[in-house]
């Protein structure tokens, strides 16, 4: 996966380190309505995603607009507590600064990593 910036404006917070923290523990595709479940780790955060391998009908369902991941709930590993939700719209932002970068992370390049385009 890739990102444009290796840094971001975010305290400081180096995405090019974040991003080398990712790990994908589990791809399960889906047979009736296409798109995978991807199952991973990043940064210290659990992340579960719905993602697809061609743009949603209605873009302001992905996540950015621009990310074909549909679902995505992060949460930090250490106190279990969710700080990122999206299903279909935002329905928590962001929490932490960390988190944003996360979300900012995989919206840029999960879809690519799972389907390679």
């Amino acid at each position: 996966m890739t990102t444009n910036d290796a840094t971001t404006p975010n305290d400081g917070i180096d995405a090019s380190e974040v991003l080398d923290t990712l790990v994908i523990k589990k791809v399960q595709r889906r047979t009736s309505a296409g798109g995978a479940w991807v199952v991973g780790t990043i940064a210290g955060h659990r992340f579960d995603a719905l993602v697809f391998p061609e743009p949603a009908t209605n873009r302001e369902w992905e996540v950015g607009g621009d990310s074909r991941i549909s679902k995505l709930w992060v949460q930090r590993i250490s106190d279990k507590a969710t700080v990122y939700n999206w299903d279909r719209g935002a329905d928590i932002e962001p929490t932490t600064e960390l988190a944003s970068v996360i979300v900012d992370l995989l919206a840029a390049g999960l879809a690519e990593t799972i389907f390679g385009n």
